[in-house]
């Protein structure tokens, strides 16, 4: 279970890293955040992305370095 949960992450955070940061960033600049809800969810989503790099980035090493 821990593997696809891995895998999972992993996969969402390549896919999901591009849109979620450029559509972001124009969001920011053209919204003021007003609501909690979509400060934590954005936040949160971002998160998860940050994760799935880093352990993507661990295994990479782990592989080169044997």
């Amino acid at each position: 279970m821990r593997k696809f949960i891995e895998f999972a992450l992993i996969w969402y955070s390549q896919q999901m890293a591009i849109p979620f940061w450029v559509i972001g960033h124009v969001h920011l600049s053209l919204n003021v955040y007003k609501d909690l809800h979509e400060i934590i969810a954005s936040v949160g989503l971002n998160i998860l992305v940050a994760i799935g790099f880093i352990i993507d980035f661990k295994n990479q090493n782990k592989n080169k370095n044997g």
